[in-house]
């Protein structure tokens, strides 16, 4: 008798049946599917944005000198050129997230990833993706970032921004948003320099983080002229239709109402006007 042949049989289907059970190779992200990507570090995985809330460039009114130097920072980038890592810091509510994703909306051939702060232990992780994409160029942005005391993840960012072995990747540009300058609370930096044996070399471990970003880009409150030029310009873009004296008037008076001038409230009263007027936001 032959038993060869079954013996045989019997192992050939098991060894398919373990194929079948063994997990398959993760797939690699997919960039041709959007221009914008949120990264999600539970996942190793990044989820494809359709639409990117952001308005054009032309609206971002009172912040002209800000606007061409990351435009410009921007543009150096697409091209292949050298470009800065940026900070955008200062004023609540002054434009600083919007300008990120104003400029890539007029940026050719650049790719946007969001990365959210609480995930910033995972850059390493990220970038080994983004390394491995040599065709395409990204913008890695995370919007209100800045570190506690009791946070060591800024330890990360600063090895990934310049101080790595491996170094940020040629086609990867770092842009961030904050609050504050140096992206640690005032008191830390004050706490640091009181308590520590060597005052000097325990504020710089901290502050030198911020000095990472080749480009500091600083927002200050808007004046009176500037809130008046934000509205206006949101008014025309939007065919709302009211005279520019009742407009004022109307923007004024919810700017003192909410005891402060920017960006954000000028879009916020807009909002309310067109939900007054009945007419649809774009």
């Amino acid at each position: 008798m032959n038993f060869q042949d079954p013996i045989s049989g019997l192992i050939e289907r098991i060894a398919r049946a373990l194929e079948r059970l063994a997990p398959s190779e993760p797939e690699g992200p997919d960039f041709e599917a959007s221009g914008a990507f949120v990264w999600h570090a539970e996942t190793d995985s990044f989820l494809p944005v359709a639409k990117v809330n952001r308005l054009p460039l032309s609206l971002l009114k009172g912040i002209d000198a800000m606007r061409d130097t990351l435009l410009a920072n921007t543009e150096r980038f697409a091209r292949g050129l050298p470009a800065n890592n940026a900070l955008l810091w200062g004023a609540r509510g002054m434009g600083k997230s919007s300008l990120v994703k104003a400029v890539h909306g007029a940026v050719d051939g650049v790719k946007l990833v969001e990365i959210h702060r609480d995930d910033i232990g995972s850059l390493p992780r990220l970038l080994s993706h983004l390394r491995a994409e040599p065709a395409h160029r990204f913008i890695l942005f995370c919007d209100d970032l800045s570190f506690e005391a009791v946070d060591a993840s800024y330890k990360s960012l600063k090895a990934v921004l310049e101080g790595g072995i491996e170094g940020r990747p040629a086609n990867v540009i770092f842009y961030a948003t904050s609050n504050r300058r140096h992206l640690m609370p005032r008191e830390m930096v004050e706490n640091e320099r009181s308590t520590a044996i060597n005052p000097g070399e325990a504020v710089e471990e901290k502050v030198s983080l911020s000095d990472r970003f080749g480009l500091w880009i600083g927002f200050h409150n808007c004046s009176q002229d500037d809130y008046l030029a934000m509205v206006r310009g949101y008014a025309a873009h939007h065919g709302l239709g009211v005279a520019q004296e009742d407009l004022d008037r109307d923007a004024l008076e919810w700017a003192r109402g909410r005891g402060s001038r920017s960006g954000r409230v000028a879009w916020q009263f807009i909002q309310d006007l067109a939900g007054r007027l009945g007419k649809p936001l774009d």
